[in-house]
């Protein structure tokens, strides 16, 4: 790795592109300390460490919804967004015209009704966020979210706008990152939040196995955490390059005077396709409703949610693995269509060996598909259960969840594939 950043900084177009990363990053972290008018970041801080939905925004945006800064709700609404208009176009005809039969014009008008959807769900989930919180008092301080100057509709008008103004600014930064810099800007942006947030966590520990903190962490604590991460990351690398390389072979044709095919290839099939969505999903899922029973305050279904359902109990364990098992599957489903794939072969004359076309084909690809699926799903269930589990152990503070480790790794092995293959069109002479 080190030796491929060596080699692309020696070229002037591609030290450019890293050197404009670079500097829009900065950015990004830099506008991240503004802090957003009429909110007592104090407050907000200690209630994101009760609620789980907003300990999984603030790992998001790396500790900026904490904070309360403009980038407060981060690209987590573009993120969202997409994932929204990526489902209605299943679910509506003219869409999913839009999407296949489109071209580029398509993508640019779906990119564009992503951009629009992105600011207003930025701006609802900011206002409704904040309202929802502001019910809640700092027992020690007896302060609400709101400054009282704020607390009537203008004022949360007015969060909401700069909230938004904020995920705009994120989103424009990122599609800026994908279009001069080097990856893809969004996933970037992710990235750089989680990072933060590791460094963190574990400058946390080491500071509280010195005994710096109030924590009074262990050596073997400290340790633990460190090897850890390190095993996670090796093994979420192995996982992400795995693949299983379906064979295809193409028939000879004669077209005039010219023969095509005759040659043989793969189709590859990621261990790990379905990404990271069904962690997300699935913490989504699990964080929602002790988050709204919550800010009802102390009631009876909130203290049996607190004592069964709450983090690091069995049955939380239990019903989140179960949900990123069923997530899996459904995205899984939406995401791979063995009969396009299968109709695609068979259209461009090819075959898989051994395997009748048609019937077969959509057949032999669907059992693949489900066999990778289980082993994704089991996969990603052990991942986010592991942290919990780990913390239940030695009682050790992971600093990340699986959905964040996912993430950084998946980025960080793109970005670089991105590199390499810039190198190598720049290096490679051709035959004359």
């Amino acid at each position: 790795m080190w030796e491929t950043l060596r080699n692309a900084w020696k070229v002037p177009e591609l030290k450019s592109k890293l050197l404009y990363t670079f500097m829009m990053l900065l950015i990004f972290r830099l506008v991240g300390v503004i802090p957003v008018p009429g909110i007592n970041s104090e407050v907000v801080t200690k209630l994101a460490e009760q609620y789980d939905m907003l300990g999984l925004v603030n790992m998001m945006t790396g500790g900026n919804f904490s904070q309360m800064t403009v980038m407060a709700m981060g690209i987590t609404p573009y993120i969202n967004a997409s994932i929204i208009i990526q489902l209605l176009t299943i679910a509506i005809p003219a869409l999913e015209r839009l999407q296949k039969e489109g071209g580029e014009e398509g993508k640019e008008k779906i990119n564009k009704i992503t951009r629009y959807s992105t600011v207003v769900l930025a701006a609802i989930q900011a206002v409704g966020i904040i309202a929802a919180l502001n019910n809640q008092t700092d027992p020690v301080t007896g302060l609400r979210v709101l400054d009282p100057g704020y607390n009537n509709f203008f004022g949360l008008l007015t969060i909401g706008v700069v909230m938004a103004g904020g995920t705009a600014l994120s989103m424009w930064i990122g599609e800026r990152i994908t279009a001069k810099g080097i990856g893809n800007g969004i996933s970037l942006l992710i990235f750089a939040g989680i990072i933060s947030n590791l460094f963190s966590g574990i400058l946390t520990a080491f500071t509280d196995v010195l005994g710096i903190t109030a924590y009074g962490g262990t050596v073997t604590s400290f340790l633990i955490l460190v090897l850890t991460a390190l095993v996670v990351i090796v093994v979420v690398t192995f996982v992400d390059l795995g693949e299983r390389r379906i064979p295809v072979q193409y028939a000879k044709r004669v077209v005039g005077r010219k023969m095509y095919g005759g040659q043989s290839t793969h189709i590859p099939m990621k261990v790990v396709s379905v990404g990271v969505l069904p962690l997300i999903f699935a913490y989504s899922f699990m964080a929602f409703p002790g988050t709204i029973l919550a800010m009802f305050g102390d009631t009876p279904a909130s203290r049996w949610w607190n004592n069964n359902m709450g983090q690091g109990h069995w049955l939380n364990l239990l019903v989140t693995a179960l949900l990123i098992v069923a997530f899996t599957y459904f995205y899984a489903s939406i995401s791979f269509n063995p009969q396009d794939i299968a109709k695609n072969i068979q259209q461009q004359g090819g075959n898989i060996p051994g395997i009748r076309s048609g019937a077969n084909t959509v057949s032999y690809l669907s059992r693949i598909s489900t066999r990778l699926t289980l082993f994704a799903a089991i996969f990603l269930a052990a991942l986010a259960t592991l942290p919990t589990l780990l913390s239940a152990w030695q009682n050790v503070r992971i600093p990340f969840a699986a959905s964040s480790m996912l993430i950084a790794v998946s980025v960080a092995l793109e970005t670089m594939r991105q590199v390499e293959a810039q190198m190598v069109m720049r290096n490679y002479k051709g035959f004359l």
